[in-house]
């Protein structure tokens, strides 16, 4: 596998089974912060809690935390042992574990006085813009290769578009088939949208576009990195030891489940939180393929980061702007029409020989 995506270990040949103890580690400090905060989340008041956005937001920056966390201070194998890390590239995974801890402490003060919600995420974005800056600093102090060596790798600029284009008009091909089955309405954005009400339609979708597929993504990359790196950067690497596409398929399994709490309050699948979860741990399972693929073709964790702040954006302005399903269940998209299509897109990545590699 390649050094951009696996760790390499200096002390010892890599070995070829997967390290449990310390993927359970990881796992089980993920979901422990994430699922107390949900758990407060659904204490007082669930997602219509003013903190709701707030606990989103920073639980998306805890897979990463954990993984970093356990690499700088616990797991000695890893680049980014705090022994053996040294790097520019360090300036940034310290930040970035700062930033996560002033996220989680914010998130339970936002929780506690639900009125200061909204001013902390404003400071968390703040901040978080800030670690853009750090993370661009320590890239250029340390030349191209100083995140590559700890496992950071950005990934060939190529691959990001080319799997942005793809991610855009697969959602843009569920939109159509929602149309073409009339299987839900289009949005009146003069009236979701009044400020933006007087902007000729071409001009208003354009400048959404322009949101959606690049402002959005990049400026907060940083939270998306936060999934990412987590499940694609640690644990992908970790299970990939059992085989790419086995060790592929529980992450998603993984990733999936990491979202039960939230589903079952009603995020994503309003109509049906039960079915819900399934349907919701079926489509990180199925997205889990492309972001792999994404992964080991970029050879960068950085291209998972802006194709899922790109898959969250295009699938907010497709289902919830341009064409808004009757049914997410019953409809295209991330309901089960779309899960069968997205099947057959994962089901033609899985035709190429990368897979095969370890």
């Amino acid at each position: 596998m390649n050094d951009a995506i696996s760790p390499p270990s200096e002390a010892a040949p890599v070995a070829r089974v997967v390290n449990w103890p310390q993927v359970g580690m990881f796992v089980g400090l993920t979901f422990g912060l994430t699922w107390l905060l949900n758990l407060w989340l659904y204490l007082v008041g669930g997602l219509a809690s003013p903190a709701a956005g707030l606990t989103l937001v920073t639980q998306m920056l805890i897979p990463a935390f954990s993984a970093i966390l356990l690499e700088t201070f616990v797991f000695s194998d890893s680049p980014l042992y705090f022994k053996v890390h040294h790097g520019p590239a360090r300036w940034f995974t310290y930040f970035y574990l700062g930033m996560s801890v002033l996220a989680i402490i914010g998130a339970a003060v936002g929780l506690a006085a639900p009125g200061l919600a909204q001013t902390i995420l404003i400071a968390i974005s703040i901040i978080e813009l800030a670690g853009l800056v750090v993370l661009l600093v320590a890239r250029w102090r340390g030349g191209k290769d100083t995140f590559a060596s700890v496992c950071l790798a950005g990934g060939k600029f190529r691959w990001w578009v080319i799997f942005a284009l793809g991610m855009t008009g697969f959602y843009l091909l569920m939109t159509l088939l929602n149309m073409l089955f009339k299987l839900g309405t289009p949005l009146d954005i003069a009236k979701a949208m009044p400020q933006l009400a007087g902007l000729p339609p071409p001009a208003l979708h354009g400048l959404l576009l322009l949101q959606i597929l690049i402002i959005t993504p990049l400026s907060n990359l940083l939270f998306f990195f936060g999934e990412e790196y987590g499940w694609r950067g640690f644990l992908q690497t970790a299970l990939a030891r059992m085989g790419r596409i086995r060790g592929t398929f529980l992450v998603g399994v993984i990733w999936g489940i990491w979202h039960a709490p939230v589903i079952l309050m009603g995020y994503n699948y309003p109509e049906n939180p039960l079915l819900g979860v399934l349907l919701m741990t079926l489509y990180c399972i199925l997205l889990a393929y492309f972001l792999a693929y994404a992964v080991y073709k970029s050879q960068g964790v950085w291209t998972a980061a802006f194709l899922h702040g790109i898959n969250n954006n295009v699938a907010s302005y497709f289902f919830g702007i341009l064409y808004v399903p009757g049914s997410v269940i019953l409809s295209f998209g991330i309901g089960v029409y779309g899960l069968v299509c997205m099947a057959v897109v994962v089901l033609l990545l899985l035709r190429d020989p990368l897979w095969k590699e370890r």
